[in-house]
């Protein structure tokens, strides 16, 4: 570059070489106004012809040339070198961001099927499984509630039979009361004892069991002869066959009220235990949705940086792109402005060496004196 900038200065500093002289030819004023183009081809033209008016040598001058088309060339291979490296460096740094933009990419893709695929049909379930949850403690309620109100509505049973049940005994035993006083029964007696026949009757007009009974007796009742012993007995023993049938029964009574209360209070045990189960799968679901739902969260998060890291790395390569194809436009221009140079310049030297170009300084130094 130093001699670049003495070769301007020469230039400058020498006077134009005359092309319309008489000892070139049109061929050669051509070949002058095309190597005029080039700063080289006119220093060099310049310049040989400084050299030979001086009484310089021709092959020296041919040894300076050379050296400085030497220098354009080493400078031209410099040139090719720098863009080399250059494109080394632009291939790797290429491979390298296609390398992590592909791997960014995968990760997209997971994070986004992770996403798609896992988080939200898990989400989905999670909830439907919560909505069972709460539909199985609202029915196990509700069936506890529903058991609750029916027990109590057969206990209330249970007490209105066994009031019944100790109430027909109770006429009974005050019919056998009466009956087993009688030797010769007035008629207020028979018509007592024929009420509480019919207050018995009354009583378990519910229970079909004892009704054939009852009806038994009312007859028996109406057309007896209590003052006949063998009647009396008749009737004293269907009195006790039906008190008999109804302490059976209420015997039976107690008991199946016991085995239901039991059953009851069972079933009681086993819904509060069902509740308290579903009240701890609440607890551990609700967790799990929670655990999803931030899941959830943090994958949104990781894509949108994942994104931001993709477009970045594609940001990178293009930019890597743009300047390699702004290095190589600048290359594409400084070498061919290289190849002018030289070229001009090789054209200049194989001027310089024709005889006519001697001849040409010879007459301009005759022409100065």
């Amino acid at each position: 570059m130093y001699k670049l900038a003495v070769c301007t200065l020469l230039i400058l500093s020498v006077t134009a070489i005359d092309v319309t002289n008489s000892v070139w030819t049109s061929h050669d004023q051509k070949a002058f106004a095309q190597i005029k183009q080039s700063g080289w081809g006119k220093f060099i033209l310049n310049f040989g012809e400084l050299h030979l008016s001086t009484g310089g040598i021709l092959a020296e001058l041919n040894s300076e040339i050379a050296k400085l088309i030497d220098e354009l060339d080493e400078e031209l291979a410099e040139v090719h070198h720098q863009y080399q490296r250059r494109t080394d460096v632009h291939n790797r740094e290429v491979t390298r961001l296609e390398q992590e933009i592909q791997d960014k990419e995968r990760e997209v893709f997971n994070a986004h099927d992770f996403y798609d695929n896992v988080l939200i049909p898990q989400r989905d379930r999670f909830a439907a499984q919560l909505e069972q949850l709460q539909e199985n403690i609202a029915q196990n309620r509700k069936t506890l509630n529903e058991s609750t109100v029916q027990r109590a509505k057969d206990h209330a049973e249970f007490e209105a039979q066994v009031a019944e049940h100790n109430e027909a005994i109770g006429a009974i035993d005050e019919s056998l009361q009466l009956l087993s006083q009688l030797e010769s029964p007035s008629l207020v007696q028979i018509q007592k004892v024929q009420k509480n026949l019919t207050k018995i009757q009354q009583s378990l007009k519910r229970h079909s069991t004892f009704q054939t009974f009852i009806k038994t007796l009312l007859e028996i009742a109406v057309e007896a002869n209590f003052a006949d012993q063998g009647a009396l007995r008749e009737i004293l023993t269907a009195f006790n066959n039906l008190r008999v049938q109804l302490v059976d029964s209420l015997n039976q009574l107690t008991a199946d009220e016991a085995e239901a209360q039991k059953d009851f209070e069972a079933r009681v045990v086993q819904l509060n235990q069902e509740h308290a189960e579903f009240q701890r799968a609440v607890v551990v679901k609700t967790a799990e949705i929670e655990a999803n739902a931030n899941k959830i969260e943090q994958t949104l998060d990781l894509i949108d940086v994942l994104h931001a890291d993709l477009d970045t790395l594609n940001g990178q390569l293009q930019a890597e792109n743009d300047d390699y194809a702004f290095a190589t436009d600048v290359y594409n221009a400084t070498v061919a402005e290289y190849n002018k140079e030289l070229n001009a310049a090789h054209q200049a030297l194989d001027l310089l060496n024709q005889p006519r170009f001697t001849d040409y300084v010879k007459s301009q130094l005759k022409g100065a004196f």
